[in-house]
């Protein structure tokens, strides 16, 4: 069975747009793959945080993972932080990389732009990323377009300790999501839904309650045209909407199209503020009980012994290859 690694970052609540373009699929993966979930709470660090609030995210995207079907028992869902071996090989990547890869990587001209002082954590956390997807024997690793070039170096990072060292680490392969997962803002249908964005009515969180679920969607942009037809170029709002239909509802975008057929934008954004709110309850529900109770932290661990298991040999094998430590 090909394995499957993913992480993401604790930073705050999860967006539907980050449910239907890659959590929704992982619950499928698990099914046909040996699927490492990480929450990668260390990368959280390059950029400043608040203790209290980080702790939170970590909980809360945990408990997330676990809402919408991640299924302990089928992956191994674990916290970066609580399995040593990603910073330890990290380290070793460090110096396998070169300052001059790192430097053209694109996130961190991005993030340390204009600024007068920057992490140095910020410059060499692709290796730790490296590191991440090494250490399981990662045959696919699902990312973003924003993050290809990442998986580049980690696949020449591997490469080339592979041969500089002994051959160790199965070079990764970039699994890029299903098309039409791409979900957009609810107000600029030509930029991807994201927590960050200042106009709280672009996104909708996984925590929503169904009164601003309702209000977000009725007040969404589309177009003069009053016709509910998938459109990419010239009505991006309403073929956004009826993408979300589609997906959440499980029905084709012509069944939905003809079901509104005569109706007006009022009736389908109801409708679809219906059926949104109907795929989330569930979710909500499972999420808020393993917050208010001891089973995520019983998952967690066992996650985390899993986790460390398969990365401790991995981690010996570098420390073997690199010449560390006294043989064993």
């Amino acid at each position: 069975m090909k394995t499957i690694f993913s992480g993401i970052q604790p930073s705050g609540t999860i967006t539907l747009g980050n449910y239907i373009g890659a959590m929704r699929q992982f619950v499928d993966l698990q099914e046909d793959y040996d699927c490492y979930f990480c929450i990668v709470d260390q990368h959280a660090i390059t950029v400043s945080q608040e203790r209290l609030a980080l702790r939170q995210n970590i909980k809360s995207l945990a408990a997330m993972y676990i809402a919408v079907g991640i299924d302990p028992n089928k992956s191994t869902l674990f916290i970066q932080s609580e399995v040593p071996a990603h910073a330890q090989a990290g380290w070793m990547l460090q110096c396998v990389a070169y300052i001059g890869e790192l430097e053209r990587m694109t996130q961190f001209k991005d993030k340390s732009d204009g600024k007068e002082a920057v992490s140095a954590g910020l410059l060499t956390y692709p290796p730790l990323m490296a590191a991440d997807i090494l250490l399981y024997n990662t045959d696919l690793v699902p990312v973003g377009e924003d993050q290809k070039q990442h998986l580049e170096l980690t696949r020449d990072l591997a490469e080339r300790f592979n041969k500089k060292f002994n051959d160790i680490f199965t070079i990764p392969e970039v699994r890029i999501p299903k098309v039409g997962a791409r979900v957009m803002s609810l107000q600029d249908p030509l930029k991807k839904m994201s927590k960050s964005d200042p106009n709280q009515k672009g996104f909708i969180s996984m925590l929503d309650e169904p009164k601003q679920i309702i209000k977000k969607i009725k007040s969404a942009v589309t177009d003069s045209e009053g016709i509910v037809k998938y459109d990419k170029e010239k009505k991006p709002g309403i073929s956004n909407m009826l993408s979300i239909y589609s997906i959440l509802s499980e029905q084709t975008i012509e069944e939905i199209e003809d079901m509104y057929e005569g109706k007006g934008y009022g009736d389908f954004k109801g409708d679809l503020a219906e059926v949104v709110v109907q795929h989330l309850k569930p979710i909500q529900d499972r999420y808020k009980a393993l917050m208010a109770s001891t089973e995520l932290d019983e998952l967690l661990d066992a996650g985390a012994a899993k986790a460390n298991q398969s990365a401790g040999k991995m981690l010996k094998k570098m420390e073997n290859a690199m010449g560390l430590g006294r043989k064993r």
